[in-house]
């Protein structure tokens, strides 16, 4: 099985284009997984992928892109059951 993190971002990361620019990157990284919206106003992320590669894509959400504030980024590791070929936008 892939290791798995999940990440809950909050701040102004809604409609700000954050999605798309989390999805580039953690292609760059060589990351799996998706992205989506969440109802009260956050962004979850599920990545897959190596240890050092999920590291550092934390390091990254904490920055976001010019339009977004991010203000928290939480990160805990998942036993998920399914593996992905690739990083979606939901």
């Amino acid at each position: 099985m892939t290791k798995s993190m999940q990440y809950l971002i909050s701040g102004k990361v809604q409609g700000v284009f954050l999605r798309a620019w989390i999805q580039e990157r953690a292609t760059q990284l060589g990351l799996v997984g998706w992205v989506r919206n969440v109802a009260d106003g956050k962004l979850e992320v599920l990545a897959q992928g190596a240890d050092e590669a999920l590291e550092k894509f934390k390091h990254q959400l904490r920055g976001g892109t010019e339009l977004s504030r991010v203000e928290n980024v939480e990160a805990k590791w998942l036993d998920y059951d399914k593996d992905y070929d690739s990083f979606q936008l939901r």
